[in-house]
């Protein structure tokens, strides 16, 4: 009798040992570490488990000049993590009567027009919300990829139609931003008030988010992360990004001690307040937003013995060791963010940085490491695993960039005709671009994206490589001519040089045909 209560009470330690949840002082030091090794300036991390806050702090610099401090209240631009509270928004229309998920995107915006006239019939809200358009990648991300652009709202609603399509209609998933923004036009124009307001009043306001702002409505600005970048190598500040028409796709200022509450409210199926009485969405589109609408490949992974991938609406979802894993990431210059929930363990992770590059590295290494502990899994060593895959992949880069760099070095004696290439270049959805000539260089700029100019250099054949003057981001790119039979430029086509640049840069998306010749 006494082995037998021995093998037990070891049996219970080693359980106990296993699915030991991690603690505050082991999060802390965790982030520490992280920090330094993914070069980040600052972090927030909270979590909350069975509708309590039990850890929430802020590690790091918001800003590495001033050296003021991260705390759990200073905000951060938590990018494409806004998109839940743009579906979240419809959910509350849709339960007030205002327009249905199966509603044509038409007979709301009447000049919304995709690339052709059955995708344009058929096409309706959810279908804006889900990354099955057919369309590619990042398309037409460019309109606000670098910011600064003058592109509107009317540009966005009518640009589908000069796209072309990689995949049928509903048949595959290509992450897509800009049908975001139109689903913000919709809420606007079912609610008659502005997305932005709507969000702010209907969402953010009642769940007492109170330093959380939606694009433009920020006034609480004396405790903001200043966005950085580690691209060079060291820690530096980068302008703030000013995401402009996109408030829906990735507009909203929010802090982890706020969006705390935005994690407990969809962990309770949109019950909140003291005593759960309050509803800001209903169980029926609780279930309609995390439910799969466009089904993804599993990752073959043993460790987490997933067997669902997909898209809901605004959320990712699979399956982690038997439990519903609810997540996504934002990205912008120098902003990152990743929301975590399992609905079946009562948890969910929100991890805020303001580093571009280490950032993303960061937040998921932290975040594994914590779900891990949840989950009765043993320490993956996700730090240190995750750095070496980031520098094999930057090392990739880097190998490619220097080589197109070093071929454009030793190109430099190329004799070329300048003049067979200066013009004005046209796309039907980007505008007009410009090549001329600048102490003997040709140049090229964007008239509706300004922050897109810079030297072209011959690189090969008709191609030539193009150092953008804006490097908040890697988005250098190639520009490849086609010539008439005289040997005159007539088209342009671009892609990214690094195979690391963000998929917001779709150049590749380009169809640039020259309308006429630059003028002496």
């Amino acid at each position: 009798m006494k082995k037998y209560f021995s093998f037990i009470l070891a049996l219970f330690i080693s359980t106990q040992i296993i699915y030991a949840q991690i603690s505050s002082p082991k999060i802390d030091s965790l982030v520490a570490d992280a920090l330094v090794k993914f070069k980040v300036a600052g972090v927030s991390v909270a979590i909350v488990k069975d509708g309590k806050v039990i850890h929430s702090k802020g590690y790091g610099l918001a800003d590495i000049n001033t050296k003021k401090t991260v705390n759990e209240n200073t905000n951060f631009q938590i990018a494409s993590n806004s998109k839940a509270f743009t579906t979240t928004a419809l959910a509350i229309l849709e339960e007030e009567g205002k327009l249905k998920w199966t509603d044509k995107v038409k007979d709301h915006i009447p000049e919304f027009k995709m690339y052709n006239d059955y995708v344009t019939e058929n096409f309706n809200i959810q279908d804006l919300l889900t990354h099955r358009s057919g369309l590619g990648l990042g398309v037409g991300d460019l309109m606000f990829f670098p910011d600064g652009s003058d592109f509107t709202l009317k540009d966005v609603v009518t640009s589908f139609q000069y796209f072309k399509p990689v995949s049928a209609f509903r048949t595959k998933y290509d992450y897509d931003n800009l049908l975001y923004i139109v689903a913000g036009e919709v809420i606007a124009r079912a609610s008659g008030m502005s997305y932005e307001f709507f969000v702010q009043k209907r969402i953010i306001e009642p769940l007492q988010m109170n330093n959380t702002f939606v694009g433009s409505l920020l006034k609480v600005k004396s405790n903001l992360s200043i966005p950085h970048s580690s691209e060079s190598g060291t820690i530096k500040t980068i302008d703030s990004y000013d995401i402009g028409m996109g408030s829906a796709a990735g507009g909203i200022f929010s802090n982890v001690a706020d969006m705390s509450k935005w994690m407990i409210v969809r962990l309770n199926k949109g019950k909140y307040g003291n005593d759960l009485k309050t509803q800001l969405f209903s169980l029926k589109n609780h279930n309609e937003m995390w439910k799969i609408h466009t089904v993804l490949e599993t990752d073959p992974d043993p460790r987490y013995n997933s067997h669902f991938k997909g898209y809901g609406l605004g959320w990712d979802l699979s399956d982690v060791k038997g439990n519903l894993k609810v997540r996504h990431t934002g990205g912008l210059p120098g902003m990152l963010s990743i929301v975590t929930m399992y609905p079946d363990l009562n948890l969910g992770i929100v991890i805020l940085t303001n580093t571009e590059n280490g950032g993303a590295g960061l937040f998921s290494s932290v975040t594994n490491t914590i779900a891990d502990s949840y989950l009765g899994l043993d320490d993956f060593g996700w730090v240190e695993k995750i750095v070496d895959k980031m520098n094999k992949q930057r090392e990739l880069g880097d190998e490619v960039t220097k080589s197109v760099w070093a071929k454009v070095e030793a190109s430099k004696k190329t004799p070329l005709k300048n003049l067979d290439y200066i013009g004005i270049y046209e796309d039907k959805w980007f505008g007009k671009v410009e090549v001329f000539e600048k102490d003997k260089q040709l140049w090229f700029k964007s008239f509706r994206s300004p922050k897109l100019n810079g030297p072209m250099a011959f690189y090969n054949a008709n191609t030539f490589a193009i150092k953008f003057e804006y490097q908040a981001m890697n988005c250098d790119a190639f520009a490849m001519f086609s010539l008439d039979e005289t040997g005159k430029a007539q088209s342009i086509k671009m892609k990214g040089i690094s195979p690391n640049i963000d998929f917001s840069f779709d150049f590749q998306d380009l169809d640039l045909n020259r309308i006429r010749k630059l003028n002496k």
